[in-house]
């Protein structure tokens, strides 16, 4: 069969152009990495009857089918209406019309997360609640941006190469009347952390707190429940990190010790800030990319507005990157290649 197609089009909706002409795979989001087991049968069902029987977990933790032929497209399309309403519009409150089938955009990435402290006795937060409320802000939207989070520092959903890395720390109590001494807080502190833990000469622990990273590995270790994780979840958030073939590089910290009302407020003015780096014209363009382009301190003025910062919060003045600059003279090229950021004239 002859197909005239718009790629463009068909990858907004969700599916990804094959090496096999006429055909494409479907990427299904699983915001926060977590769903109910019965939309598997379903997966199935779409693999079998549309694709050519083969599965793939995607890198973002979506739900990949591939081998799905164009002219089936729009049948597929309604056949996951009824995932959609489950997963995006009712599990995670996303305002979007499922009636015409099929995803709006592919701009806002699945936003990912490992287990979190609903499994991992490593966890700090509860990562696929946040992740949710995230896709609420971020979806729709054609602006492109990819988000992951992390139950703790050791990051291992690799938040720290995504346009925000956000990592669930705490300010780690310390009970000195329950404190045995016995330094097991210390041992695992310099084996698995920062080492910051010491035991001075009363036999009781004292804290670099300048090198903490809010790991929480002291309080999982201590037998006594001298160190305990505190009452208020916080968060770190990385910025600016990616993959790639051109420059990649690992994010920046850019907040640090902020709760989850900061890190939805500034979600909130994500699309205003992208909107007004591309002249209010979407394009296939990353997150961090928008960000170099307006300039850090620019971007922390627009994606802070309006954002009542908690009393321990800190945030990065300035972020100087480092580039893995794979590709010789990759920033330099003619003045009339530069691009600018905000309204053009």
């Amino acid at each position: 069969m002859n197909h005239d197609i718009n790629i463009k089009k068909v990858r907004i909706n969700c599916f990804r152009q094959s090496k096999v002409k006429g055909e494409f795979m479907l990427q299904m989001r699983v915001p926060g990495a977590l769903i109910n087991a019965k939309h598997l049968s379903m997966v199935q069902e779409i693999c079998e009857r549309w694709g050519n029987g083969t599965f793939h977990m995607g890198t973002r933790q979506t739900l990949d089918i591939p081998g799905i032929k164009y002219e089936n497209i729009e049948e597929v399309n309604k056949f996951i209406k009824g995932y959609i309403q489950d997963v995006d519009v009712e599990m995670c409150n996303v305002d979007m019309d499922v009636n015409d089938g099929g995803y709006p955009t592919i701009g806002a990435r699945n936003v990912m997360s490992c287990i979190g402290n609903a499994h991992c006795i490593k966890g700090n937060a509860n990562t696929y609640e946040l992740a949710r409320k995230i896709e609420r802000i971020v979806f729709p939207s054609h602006y492109h941006i990819k988000v992951a989070v992390a139950g703790c520092p050791n990051d291992c959903v690799k938040a720290n190469f995504n346009d925000f890395g956000i990592m669930g720390v705490n300010k780690q109590v310390y009970d000195v009347d329950r404190c045995i001494g016995c330094g097991c807080c210390v041992e695992a502190c310099q084996h698995h952390a920062t080492g910051v833990l010491s035991l001075n000469a009363n036999n009781k622990v004292d804290k670099d707190t300048c090198c903490c990273v809010g790991c929480g590995e002291c309080s999982l270790i201590c037998p006594t429940g001298a160190w305990s994780r505190g009452t208020k979840q916080l968060y770190r958030v990385t910025l600016g990190g990616r993959t790639g073939k051109q420059n990649p590089r690992a994010g920046k910290l850019f907040m640090n010790w902020v709760t989850e009302d900061v890190i939805l407020a500034m979600f909130g003015n994500w699309q205003k800030f992208s909107a007004w780096v591309l002249d209010y014209k979407p394009e296939y363009l990353h997150g961090g990319h928008l960000i170099d382009r307006a300039g850090y301190k620019e971007f922390k003025k627009r994606i802070l507005e309006g954002v009542e910062l908690n009393p321990e919060a800190k945030v990065a003045d300035d972020i100087f990157w480092a580039e893995n600059e794979q590709r010789g003279n990759m920033h330099v090229m003619p003045v009339s290649q530069h691009k600018t950021a905000g309204p053009q004239n």
